[in-house]
Protein backbone atom coordinates (compact mmCIF):
# COMPACT_ATOMS: atom_id res chain seq x y z
CA UNK A 1 0.00 0.00 0.00
CA UNK A 2 1.76 3.18 -0.61
CA UNK A 3 1.19 6.54 1.11
CA UNK A 4 -0.82 9.49 -0.38
CA UNK A 5 0.62 12.64 -1.56
CA UNK A 6 -0.42 15.62 0.04
CA UNK A 7 -2.23 18.14 -1.41
CA UNK A 8 0.22 20.57 -2.87
CA UNK A 9 -1.93 24.31 -4.32
CA UNK A 10 -0.12 25.79 -7.01
CA UNK A 11 0.86 29.16 -5.38
CA UNK A 12 -1.23 32.16 -6.49
CA UNK A 13 -4.01 30.84 -8.47
CA UNK A 14 -6.65 30.01 -5.89
CA UNK A 15 -9.86 31.53 -6.82
CA UNK A 16 -13.41 32.31 -5.61
CA UNK A 17 -17.20 31.67 -6.81
CA UNK A 18 -20.01 32.78 -4.95
CA UNK A 19 -22.15 29.93 -6.26
CA UNK A 20 -25.99 30.36 -6.52
CA UNK A 21 -28.68 28.70 -9.02
CA UNK A 22 -26.80 29.23 -11.93
CA UNK A 23 -23.94 27.34 -13.03
CA UNK A 24 -20.40 29.37 -12.99
CA UNK A 25 -17.39 28.54 -13.86
CA UNK A 26 -13.65 29.30 -13.47
CA UNK A 27 -10.76 28.69 -15.72
CA UNK A 28 -7.31 26.67 -14.87
CA UNK A 29 -4.26 26.66 -15.90
CA UNK A 30 -3.21 23.18 -17.68
CA UNK A 31 -0.95 20.80 -16.60
CA UNK A 32 -2.67 20.14 -13.22
CA UNK A 33 -3.47 16.87 -12.20
CA UNK A 34 -5.90 17.74 -9.61
CA UNK A 35 -8.30 20.34 -8.29
CA UNK A 36 -9.22 21.29 -4.54
CA UNK A 37 -12.68 22.33 -3.90
CA UNK A 38 -13.70 24.11 -0.62
CA UNK A 39 -17.27 24.74 -0.10
CA UNK A 40 -16.94 27.18 3.32
CA UNK A 41 -20.78 27.51 3.33
CA UNK A 42 -22.49 26.10 6.62
CA UNK A 43 -25.64 25.02 5.42
CA UNK A 44 -25.53 24.33 1.58
CA UNK A 45 -23.99 22.12 -0.81
CA UNK A 46 -22.93 22.57 -3.83
CA UNK A 47 -22.14 20.12 -7.28
CA UNK A 48 -19.09 20.31 -9.17
CA UNK A 49 -18.16 19.81 -12.84
CA UNK A 50 -14.99 19.46 -14.26
CA UNK A 51 -13.48 19.25 -17.60
CA UNK A 52 -12.83 21.40 -21.10
CA UNK A 53 -13.98 24.54 -22.83
CA UNK A 54 -17.60 24.90 -21.91
CA UNK A 55 -18.57 23.31 -18.65
CA UNK A 56 -22.06 23.57 -16.77
CA UNK A 57 -22.66 22.21 -13.55
CA UNK A 58 -25.69 20.34 -12.65
CA UNK A 59 -27.33 18.62 -9.56
CA UNK A 60 -26.33 15.27 -11.23
CA UNK A 61 -22.67 16.09 -10.83
CA UNK A 62 -20.20 15.65 -7.69
CA UNK A 63 -21.53 17.26 -4.85
CA UNK A 64 -19.49 18.56 -1.95
CA UNK A 65 -21.12 19.10 1.43
CA UNK A 66 -20.90 22.09 3.33
CA UNK A 67 -17.88 22.79 5.22
CA UNK A 68 -16.49 20.31 3.07
CA UNK A 69 -12.73 20.36 1.26
CA UNK A 70 -12.47 17.74 -1.74
CA UNK A 71 -9.40 16.85 -4.12
CA UNK A 72 -10.65 15.79 -7.20
CA UNK A 73 -8.15 14.25 -10.04
CA UNK A 74 -8.25 16.56 -13.84
CA UNK A 75 -6.90 15.58 -17.01
CA UNK A 76 -3.82 17.29 -18.01
CA UNK A 77 -6.15 19.05 -20.73
CA UNK A 78 -8.94 19.99 -18.82
CA UNK A 79 -9.43 23.43 -18.05
CA UNK A 80 -12.60 24.11 -16.16
CA UNK A 81 -14.21 23.93 -12.90
CA UNK A 82 -17.98 24.31 -12.88
CA UNK A 83 -20.57 24.71 -9.29
CA UNK A 84 -23.79 25.18 -8.97
CA UNK A 85 -25.55 25.14 -6.14
CA UNK A 86 -29.39 25.00 -5.66
CA UNK A 87 -30.46 26.99 -2.63
CA UNK A 88 -28.61 29.96 -0.97
CA UNK A 89 -25.40 31.33 -1.97
CA UNK A 90 -21.98 30.46 -0.38
CA UNK A 91 -18.52 31.28 -1.28
CA UNK A 92 -16.62 28.18 -2.91
CA UNK A 93 -12.60 28.40 -3.26
CA UNK A 94 -11.31 26.53 -6.43
CA UNK A 95 -7.18 25.65 -6.30
CA UNK A 96 -5.14 23.59 -8.92
CA UNK A 97 -2.40 21.71 -7.73
CA UNK A 98 -1.01 18.22 -7.64
CA UNK A 99 -1.18 15.07 -5.05
CA UNK A 100 -4.31 14.78 -2.61
CA UNK A 101 -5.54 11.91 -4.47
Amino acid sequence: MSAKTPFEGVKGTNQAITSSGTSQSVTLPLGSESVRVVNTGATNFCYVAIGTGTVTATSGDSPVLPGESIVFHKGSYDDTVSVIQNTGAELILIQPGSGGI
